[in-house]
């Protein structure tokens, strides 16, 4: 069975309530819920976690190696900002899908950059709380064809 780290960046524990008009009035919790009703369905198991702290992301990251299969990720504000999130996730090598509720690429200036998409299988964003979803399908779908794809000799 596939494992899955889910990891919320900061302020993302206040959705429902945190600016409803960019980012959907569905909380964390109900987006959660969501995720681990789609994992039982695609027969993954899934860790979740939340933190404000940037340090706390990195050690969730590195609590991955040799634990979990892929990362989904919204790194929210510290997407723009932290080398050290995007290097925990290259240290890692773990299939990485990065996603935003909101369209990074039409907001202001500064968010149109993401330190991990480059280091990320693919990124999703603008769908509100279905980008965690379709990340998730994205996510699966991708470690299953390189599961099923035979190493070379």
């Amino acid at each position: 069975m596939l494992k899955v780290q889910v990891i919320h960046g900061p302020n993302l524990n206040l959705l429902g309530l945190r600016e409803p008009t960019i980012y959907g009035r569905q909380t964390l919790d109900s987006i959660n819920q969501t995720l681990e009703a789609e994992a039982a369905t695609l027969g993954v198991t899934l860790a979740s976690f939340q933190s404000n702290s940037e340090g706390a992301l990195v050690d969730c990251i590195q609590a991955t190696f040799g634990e979990k299969d892929g990362i989904l990720i919204n790194p929210g504000a510290y997407t723009h900002t932290s080398v050290a999130i995007r290097d925990a996730i290259a240290a890692v090598g773990l299939p990485t899908v990065e996603v935003h509720l909101s369209n990074i690429h039409k907001r202001e200036a500064f968010r149109h950059h993401s330190y991990i998409a480059a280091v990320a299988v693919g990124q999703i964003c603008g769908f509100g709380a279905d980008s965690y979803r379709l990340g998730l399908h994205a996510l699966v779908q991708h470690l299953k064809t390189v599961q099923a794809v035979p190493p070379e000799s």
